[in-house]
């Protein structure tokens, strides 16, 4: 088996965690992450990855390069901008975007990727943090099933459930789906601790019982504690479910496809994020129940 030398771009919430885990499987990993003082890029040096000063020092010697970071400009500029991948990577290297960033946009980045015959797969994840902590990611691939193969191994350190989806943009549009069951799972989590706590229930009971039939979920289970205990430390925070759920929207505006379920689970977490003059968009999706309560807030 080829022992890659391997690149991270992004060392964020969850980006630090999965480059640790991929250094803990013995991989040479150097990373690089534009803001220098992160807690992601303290956990992925304590594992025994090397902190690069520019992208062209994190991937010139690398055969896999990774990427996880916020919107589409931002994976382009890393990917294809001056001082970006397609600048320094050599010929026939695998370059792996973990980023949420829609379908067009990885096909429109794997264009120009190729066209410097660099290699490219889409890779976009869900979990949250403790998924990419714990290693247990579920990550949806869309690319070349030889590329895929070849970059398994290296993604089951990260990954408990890993799916080649299709071509390149198939993980994108999984992951599209993904957020729209995400969004509005939290709605159904969140108006039914408000009707427990109305009928006089401890709402703990509807994670406790609730969790264990029909309606239970990894949401249900890792998010409704936290809910009841109104900690908002991010997971995966506002900013990014409502930077996806624009994504989702512009996707089923293009078709013609209705979406009022979406456009709710949108309006709600953009007035949890608007509080607190707008730093709340920093907190965790599961503060979306501060919508249904900002009457009392």
């Amino acid at each position: 088996m080829i022992k890659h030398k391997v690149a991270f771009l992004g060392l964020g919430l969850m980006g630090g965690s999965m480059t640790a885990n991929l250094a803990t499987k013995d991989y040479e990993v150097t990373t690089w992450n534009r803001t220098k003082d992160r807690p992601g890029v303290k956990i992925a040096v304590q594992a025994g990855a090397k902190l690069a000063a520019s992208i062209e020092e994190a991937v010139q010697e690398a055969t896999i390069i990774f990427s996880c970071v916020g919107d589409v400009p931002d994976v382009r500029s890393v990917l294809l901008g001056d001082r970006g991948v397609i600048k320094y990577a050599q010929p026939n290297t695998l370059v792996v975007d973990m980023s949420t960033i829609g379908s067009e946009a990885a096909k429109a980045i794997a264009t120009e990727l190729n066209s410097q015959q660099i290699r490219f797969m889409d890779a976009p994840v869900s979990g949250g943090d403790i998924g990419a902590q714990q290693g247990t990611l579920t990550i949806m691939v869309g690319g070349d099933p030889a590329d895929f193969e070849e970059c398994k191994p290296l993604l089951a350190t990260m990954g408990k459930s890993i799916t080649l989806c299709g071509s390149v943009g198939s993980g994108q549009a999984v992951k599209m789906c993904n957020q729209i069951l995400c969004a509005l799972n939290l709605v159904g989590i969140c108006e039914a601790m408000q009707m427990a706590k109305h009928q006089g229930i401890d709402p703990s009971l509807i994670v406790k019982v609730c969790g264990t039939g029909a309606a239970g979920s990894w949401a249900l289970n890792n998010l409704g504690t936290k809910i009841i205990d109104q900690d908002y430390e991010p997971g995966f925070a506002l900013k990014h479910i409502i930077k996806d759920l624009r994504l989702v929207q512009e996707i089923n505006q293009s078709s013609g496809n209705e979406i009022p379920g979406t456009q709710l689970s949108d309006r709600l977490f953009k007035i949890a994020a608007a509080m607190e003059n707008g730093k709340a968009m920093e907190q965790g999706t599961q503060a979306m129940i501060r919508a249904y309560l900002q009457d009392s807030e």
